[in-house]
């Protein structure tokens, strides 16, 4: 199933030699998203680069996805232990706790038990009781994680940091969220209420768009608050220096107040917070 909570279209526009104006472009899915990678150069220079696209995905699914009952994070959630974890995994984890703790607790992949009992039923639970070393990662009994709103941006992160070494200096990368090499791109933001509200121009930043109400599971919005805090927004649009950074915070930020938007925005130097209400208004901060 994929994931349908990101709402962003893209255009693009380059001044520049023609044999580099040209994209090439590759799609498919992973992490329950839907992919697509732009290239800008000769096509005998960008196709062995997107050839080897699929097989650095698989690798990253290998860790993260839900949807693979043999990932790390699956067996993680089945056996509550997860010996000598892959140094990936374990700087996600940390990397997790910073974000965790910036946004209230806001972003807290242990929702993932909400979705494993009725709402009454719900358990209390909180990133804070998950033991990170590098000996192993540990979970309370009661917990599962989900890693839907950061592991995209972390995988978005990690294909862009390749074609980078590689020494791709123009493209766009996308999985689940947007970062680009260079630009600028222009990228058309829509909500599930209101359809399309605006364009937005990125060039060496990423960006991200949560929306709670985008899909329904059991009859709840498919972005829940650790503390059962409302969803303030119908869409929250961020942009950051990297998509994980992004995915994780817009997440997080579709409950969290306007004068807390702009903390927000200052703790982690962000580029912008484009925010819809759930009557349509837009607001920038």
């Amino acid at each position: 199933m994929l994931n349908r909570r990101r709402f962003l279209s893209l255009s693009a526009s380059f001044a520049c030699l023609p044999q580099w104006a040209q994209a090439s472009e590759w799609r498919g899915i992973a992490l329950g998203a839907e992919v697509s990678i732009s290239l800008y150069g000769p096509k005998e220079i960008t196709q062995p680069a997107l050839t080897s696209i699929p097989a650095q995905l698989r690798k990253i699914e290998a860790l993260f996805s839900l949807y693979d009952p043999s990932s790390a994070l699956v067996q993680l959630n089945q056996n509550k232990t997860l010996l000598a974890p892959d140094p990936a995994f374990v700087a996600l984890a940390s990397d997790i706790t910073q974000i965790h703790e910036k946004t209230d607790g806001q972003f807290d992949p242990s929702v993932q038990s909400m979705w494993e009992s009725a709402p009454e039923e719900t358990p209390a639970t909180s990133w804070k009781d998950v033991a990170i070393s590098h000996a192993q990662i540990a979970l309370a009994p009661h917990q599962s994680l989900t890693f839907n709103g950061i592991a995209q941006g972390w995988a978005t992160d990690h294909i862009s940091g390749m074609l980078h070494e590689l020494g791709f200096a123009k493209a766009l990368v996308n999985i689940g969220e947007h970062r680009a090499l260079g630009g600028p791109f222009r990228l058309g933001l829509s909500d599930p209420r209101h359809g399309h509200v605006g364009q937005v121009s990125v060039a060496g930043s990423a960006i991200a768009t949560s929306s709670p109400k985008a899909s329904q599971i059991s009859g709840r919005d498919h972005i829940v608050s650790p503390t059962h805090r409302p969803a303030l927004w119908s869409s929250i649009s961020i942009e950051a220096p990297n998509a994980m950074l992004a995915d994780a915070l817009s997440t997080a930020a579709v409950f969290m107040p306007p004068a807390r938007l702009a903390r927000l925005k200052s703790d982690f130097d962000l580029r912008r917070i484009i925010a819809i209400a759930p009557n349509g208004d837009l607001r920038s901060i």
